[in-house]
């Protein structure tokens, strides 16, 4: 477990602290995931000593959880491998033993993520005390959006609702929350370092985030954004007014591209000037190339839900706010035609980004 007792709090992107992540992959996973690089991991404590573990089912929510956590004895441990997307990849039985052995499993709530489903049901049939966290306990879920295809598996009791809420930084803030009472329920004597940590990170950094969107958007003269991604940034679009026009209709990143969904993107290129597009760091980039070749897009750049980190992020210590200033803002921007991509990030970002690979 690393030790991030004494690092400062993560602050605006200039005088942001590192954070502390590690390496680690899960017994049994590398090969059920094609050789996949570790799992990120963190803790609140810094004295070795043997506290409470918390697993998590999807990055976001690690984050969330080993911010709350900070200075306290609870480890955190994120079960997503780098590099792959939270949502859309099956690991093998071996992470419902990580799960079973934990104090705790952080999870996006039911008919999201069907193995956290299996797992969910072998604690709960087999009276394992490990607790469950809801982070969607409570959140309010919008429609789905016109685009998105109704017959698609994995929404079961929300069925007609989009699940991508933590994209909306107002929404997230319930994350938080509910990550904060399961803590509290797992860790009591800390309840007072939970609520300061995550007060903290609601006001600091949440609602920071949710300000400098909104003056993005705002400044902003188109409302349509084109994306060569998943549909997962409806959430976006109801918060700060702007259309997100996916070119996966499908919820999961996994999702196939139809002949009708490019020819949908061709027409919205055209008749609205689009010069740049997201394309998403996790999934293919081949519908992007093709818009490329097509179209009179000109570059992408990328864009994430916050499902998963590269390798350099890990090593960078990027969580969700991170990669939204340091990946999803720019390139919003550019799509936006606030700025050019040589003005929109930080010093070689354009360079880097431009059509990644």
């Amino acid at each position: 477990m690393n030790d991030d007792t004494n690092r400062p709090a993560r602050s605006t992107l200039s005088r942001r602290g590192a954070l502390a992540v590690g390496a680690g992959l899960l017994p049994g996973l590398a090969g059920c995931l094609g050789g996949s690089s570790a799992a990120v991991s963190g803790g609140g404590t810094s004295d070795g000593s043997d506290g409470p573990v918390v697993v998590a089912s999807f990055f976001s929510f690690y984050d969330f959880a080993r911010t709350v956590a900070r200075d306290t004895p609870v480890e955190v441990r994120n079960l997503v491998p780098t590099g792959l997307h939270g949502h859309g990849w099956e690991p093998n039985a071996r992470i419902t033993q990580e799960i079973i052995q934990a104090d705790a499993f952080v999870h996006v709530g039911q008919d999201f993520q069907p193995w956290a489903d299996r797992a969910i049901r072998t604690v709960e049939e087999d009276g394992v005390d490990t607790q469950l966290i809801n982070v969607r306990e409570g959140v309010e879920l919008v429609d789905l959006a016109a685009s998105l295809d109704r017959d698609e598996e994995g929404i079961g009791e929300n069925r007609g609702k989009d699940p991508h809420f933590w994209l909306d930084p107002n929404r997230a803030k319930q994350s938080v929350d509910n990550i904060a009472d399961g803590l509290i329920d797992l860790a009591p004597a800390h309840e007072d370092r939970f609520r300061e940590n995550a007060a903290a990170y609601k006001s600091d950094v949440l609602d920071r985030i949710d300000a400098d969107y909104r003056a993005i958007f705002d400044a902003a003269d188109r409302r349509i954004v084109q994306l060569a991604a998943h549909n997962a940034f409806q959430y976006l679009g109801v918060r700060y007014d702007v259309e997100m026009r996916p070119l996966v209709v499908n919820l999961a990143a996994s999702g196939d591209i139809k002949p009708g969904d490019i020819t949908e993107a061709k027409r919205v290129i055209d008749e609205n000037g689009i010069r740049y597009i997201g394309a998403a760091v996790f999934e293919t980039r081949r519908p992007a190339r093709q818009l490329l070749r097509e179209t009179a897009v000109e570059a992408y750049f990328p864009v994430t839900p916050y499902a998963g980190v590269r390798e350099d992020w890990v090593e960078q210590g990027w969580g969700y706010e991170e990669i939204a200033y340091n990946v999803n803002m720019p390139t919003f921007e550019v799509c936006l035609g606030n700025r050019s991509p040589e003005e929109a990030g930080p010093d070689g970002w354009a360079a880097e980004w431009r059509n990644f690979e």
